[in-house]
């Protein structure tokens, strides 16, 4: 088969439809006097966002080139967007200045404070939860890790209250001191460790 006879110069092929409607659709290229196909966008400018125009690859090129979004505008004015550009240009506010999410954030705290919790495996009693529908984070929030070792030492969890803390420190004192030990000194340093932690409470206003 002879792929160069002049027979197949008269064999035509129709396009399909999609393509031939495709090929309608393309846009001309925006530059005056080009009359290639505008396959190409590029963005129209400042204030006219998601707008283009559409050239062809040459003209494009030409276009970007020249392109300058903060043409025409004040130097404090680029500089303003270009700090607003870190964030996305969302919408921000300083530490407690927002006073809805404050608001939001009571709301919260009050619906904890009025829900009772079904804690049956005591999940949330170190957290300061309660069965009877304490406020969240109420003893956590008073309880530092200083002040969570310092009970740790005493053998006590945290939200205890004072009286419960004192009658402990004065229970191991009882036990761990030498008077009570015949003269015995072997647990000084725990006396020592146990004294130092109540005082630390004490400082903390906790006991």
């Amino acid at each position: 088969m002879d792929l160069n006879s002049p027979l197949f110069d008269r064999v035509r092929t129709r396009p399909r439809c999609d393509e031939a409607v495709a090929a309608d659709a393309e846009p001309s290229c925006g530059h005056p006097g080009c009359m290639l196909a505008g396959l190409y966008r590029a963005p129209q400018g400042r204030g006219r966002e998601g707008q283009y125009f559409h050239f062809c690859l040459d003209h494009v090129r030409a276009y970007n080139a020249s392109y300058n979004y903060f043409k025409d505008m004040p130097d404090e004015a680029v500089a303003a967007y270009q700090k607003a550009d870190l964030y996305g240009h969302r919408p921000t506010w300083r530490m407690g200045v927002n006073g809805s999410a404050a608001h939001g954030g009571a709301k919260l705290h009050e619906a904890f404070a009025e829900a009772t919790i079904d804690d049956a495996f005591g999940l949330f009693g170190k957290r300061g939860f309660s069965q009877t529908g304490g406020a969240p984070g109420q003893a956590s929030a008073r309880v530092g890790n200083a002040a969570r070792k310092a009970l740790d030492t005493l053998g006590l969890e945290p939200g205890v209250d004072k009286a419960a803390l004192k009658a402990r420190f004065k229970e191991l004192v009882k036990r761990l001191h030498p008077d009570a030990n015949s003269g015995d000194r072997s647990h000084e340093d725990q006396l020592r460790e146990i004294i130092n932690a109540y005082n630390y409470l004490r400082t903390a206003g906790l006991a």
